[in-house]
């Protein structure tokens, strides 16, 4: 049959549909991708490596299946966000010092992506280890936003973000540590989910037991990022702390009855600063979870600490992971991360055993509130889109940084609690920029939050404002 060229504007459910009922091949879907990112890629830079070759043979070896045994997700292209290896295709992390590795084996995560159906055909733009909320690296440049291409992406699984923006992908990889998949999500006007620890199995790097980063998928829709979580989850002996699939699909749930019947506002959680308008628009989105039942109450937990918290343990992490890249290639990393790999190289015991314990506090003060609510609704940023060439957000609302991670404290703090959360396109500030609603509950909650985003969702009539053409702004 012919295929129509507006297919890239199709949802993922929707493709999947047509590939189970053979009316479109991946290959279909494979030729439109290609001619898309060469239209719009140019002038965003959210897919810098591409391997439709390897996605074509892939094709092939899928279609020389029956229908129904190709998988979750049938064939459908799948973009893989470069912190992530992808057997024989070259994966950066962001970094010079990998300008030109090509590992010979996947991530775990992709070798399960690639069995349930999925169809790997780019790897997605990020900052060096993903360090920073902004994604730009020495190796490809800049990731610009596509609703005003002199603004940031946010980051770091900002390539991923723009590419579902712009109708270069139908569902995308991404990872959170401190809100590095829901920030893209919020400032690009998509969908995107750290889920709970175990969640998506991934192969260990350096540490067996690191829970503060998770792999998680990224949407235009609630249904599709559903999807994708469905593709994802699943345990693998290689992730010692992954969890077995749940009896019902997350794409089930996302199209359920339940409703929260008591959800959680708050602008702040307490701990930073926010643009009013942010503040605004956020909170008008939060209210109308009462269009559908539920009693909504400004109210938080405790997350007293939580900044020096976060602060050592993710600096334990960078100098377990990259102490031996700064012995080695110290003039080759950037200071971010230098700054972070260094603050964890002089951490104490005791400063560690402090730290690790006011997890534990903090984590027993969130499943305390969530006995008392349903959800915990904030913004998932506390600012605009900033521009580009900006690092990272310096100030906001009259408050300076004294480091590039604390304006990420709204996200942080629940990387922290060990809750998953949900970033939902809510409105659009006065330049006609995306705002994004975080969407949290207790650990494994998941389901429960997929449906409550869906009926948002359709409350709020935000489904069907991507993909876009990206818009040059000054």
């Amino acid at each position: 049959m012919p295929v129509d060229s507006d297919l890239y504007r199709a949802d993922a459910c929707t493709v999947v549909d047509l590939l189970r009922r053979q009316k479109i091949s991946p290959h279909d879907l494979l030729d439109t991708l290609e001619r898309r990112i060469a239209a719009v890629d140019p002038a965003v830079n959210a897919l810098p490596t591409l391997c439709f070759e390897r996605a074509r043979d892939h094709a092939d070896s899928l279609m020389r299946k029956p229908a129904a045994e190709r998988g979750l997700l049938a064939g459908l292209p799948v973009a893989i966000k470069d912190l992530t290896d992808v057997a024989g295709v070259r994966t950066t992390y962001g970094s010079t010092i990998f300008a030109d590795h090509v590992p010979a084996r996947s991530d775990i995560l992709v070798e399960m992506l690639e069995g349930r159906g999925g169809v790997v055909y780019a790897k997605s733009n990020t900052p060096e280890f993903g360090a920073g909320a902004n994604t730009f690296n020495e190796v490809f440049g800049a990731t610009r936003n596509p609703w005003n291409t002199a603004r940031s992406a946010a980051g770091s699984s900002g390539g991923a973000a723009v590419a579902l923006a712009t109708g270069m992908a139908w569902l995308a990889h991404g990872t959170d540590l401190g809100g590095s998949l829901r920030n893209p999500a919020s400032f690009c006007g998509i969908v995107g989910m750290r889920p709970s620890i175990g969640r998506v199995a991934h192969t260990p790097a350096h540490k067996i037991d690191g829970t503060l980063s998770a792999h998680g998928p990224m949407a235009r829709t609630v249904a599709d990022l559903a999807l994708l979580l469905d593709a994802m989850a699943g345990e693998h002996p290689a992730d010692p702390l992954s969890l077995p699939a749940l009896p019902t699909s997350f794409l089930a749930a996302a199209q359920g009855a339940w409703r929260p019947q008591r959800v959680a506002w708050s602008a702040t959680l307490g701990i930073t600063p926010i643009d009013p308008e942010i503040a605004a628009i956020s909170a008008k989105a939060a209210e109308r979870f009462a269009e559908l039942g539920a009693v909504v109450e400004e109210a938080h937990p405790d997350f007293g600490g939580v900044h020096e918290c976060f602060h050592a343990l993710r600096a334990y992490q960078y100098a377990v992971r990259f102490a031996d890249l700064l012995r080695r290639h110290r003039e080759l990393l950037k200071p971010e991360v230098i700054w972070n790999i260094e603050k964890g190289l002089k951490l104490s015991i005791e400063e560690l055993e402090r730290a690790e314990a006011h997890r534990v506090t903090l984590t027993e003060r969130a499943l305390a509130f969530f006995e008392t609510y349903d959800l915990l609704l904030t913004p998932t940023t506390i600012v605009p889109p900033f521009p580009v060439e900006q690092r990272y957000v310096t100030a906001c609302a009259g408050t300076t940084f004294s480091n590039y991670l604390d304006w990420l404290a709204i996200v942080y703090a629940i990387t922290i609690a060990c809750c998953p959360a949900l970033s939902l396109p809510c409105g659009f500030t006065g330049e006609q920029l995306p705002v994004g609603l975080q969407i949290v509950g207790p650990p494994r909650s998941e389901a429960r939050i997929l449906a409550a985003a869906r009926q948002l969702e359709e409350v709020l009539g935000v489904r069907g404002t991507t993909p876009i053409d990206p818009r040059p702004g000054k």
